[in-house]
């Protein structure tokens, strides 16, 4: 059987986004979000998860982006006006250094996925902003997090050669994205192994492929037929960004601004699901992948 997840990433972060989200699991392929719990439109992206009840809802783990939920007890995580600052490679280097401390990782998380769950959502699985909870030491603590929360299944972020060369269709990507997030998927394929195994051994469900790092902002409605037309057999996981863009998106720290719209214009495209119903192609979340394994 071929499966897909298709994983709508940083849900709560804007009106937009969230209105975004919604429209692409509504009328499209969308079947899981991913929530930031420190979004700035958290209470918003809350409502809409009640109203969707076939929406799979993770956890966008967070360390990058935004206020931390318990900044008095992280100190090495923030800047000098307790926020977050640090994107990936920034942390991996003072991950390598021992300036980064991992039980503060851990805190911030547990409290991130806390708030989720008080709010009566139970997370169909983690993941990271940004990819953080590959980097060494963090996957540990989700794949603990997801233990101790009884969330069953995380994302590995290894991004498979045939299914990205298939993703990568019809596209004119900028040579300088090109470069960077081709580097990106390479460096967290290295982690991926490693991380593979761990989650095996914690019992915890991983996507048999996954896609999208390479395509991020640069998605084409011809990229996305070619990966249903190439889509192997088991659970394959697409990331996406969807959204609509307000003034918020417009004034927040992401390059993710129209192509939100243009992803979303794909998403929802008459030929893309018919192309599903005529591979038949199960789209389906973490919680169904959990519950059959």
């Amino acid at each position: 059987m071929k499966n897909l997840i298709v994983n709508a990433d940083d849900l709560g972060w804007t009106e937009g986004v969230n209105r975004g989200i919604a429209e692409a699991h509504r009328r499209g392929i969308v079947t899981s979000a991913s929530l930031l719990a420190n979004g700035a439109a958290f209470l918003s992206a809350l409502e809409l998860a009640r109203t969707a009840p076939h929406l799979g809802v993770g956890v966008h783990l967070n360390l990058s982006d935004g206020q931390p939920l318990v900044a008095a007890e992280i100190p090495s995580l923030l800047n000098q006006v307790g926020q977050f600052h640090s994107g990936p490679e920034s942390l991996l280097l003072r991950i390598a250094k021992g300036t980064l401390v991992l039980k503060e990782a851990e805190e911030e998380w547990d409290a991130q996925i806390q708030r989720v769950c008080d709010a009566g959502i139970h997370p169909t699985h983690l993941d990271g902003h940004k990819h953080v909870h590959m980097l060494p030491g963090l996957f540990a603590i989700a794949l603990r997090l997801a233990a101790r929360y009884g969330i069953g299944g995380v994302r590995v972020s290894a991004e498979d050669a045939r299914l990205r060369k298939a993703l990568s269709s019809g596209g004119a990507s900028r040579a300088s994205v090109a470069w960077k997030q081709g580097l990106q998927a390479r460096g967290l394929k290295l982690l991926a192994w490693s991380a593979r195994k761990q989650a095996e051994r914690g019992d915890i469900v991983t996507s048999d492929y996954f896609c999208g790092i390479r395509q991020t902002g640069e998605l084409t409605k011809l990229g996305v037929a070619r990966l249903l037309e190439a889509l192997p057999e088991g659970t394959t996981e697409l990331m996406c960004h969807p959204g609509y863009v307000d003034e918020d998106l417009r004034h927040s720290a992401t390059r993710l601004q129209g192509s939100r719209e243009r992803e979303l214009e794909i998403l929802t495209d008459k030929d893309i699901l018919n192309l599903v119903a005529s591979r038949g192609i199960r789209l389906i979340d973490y919680g169904f992948a959990t519950r059959v394994v």
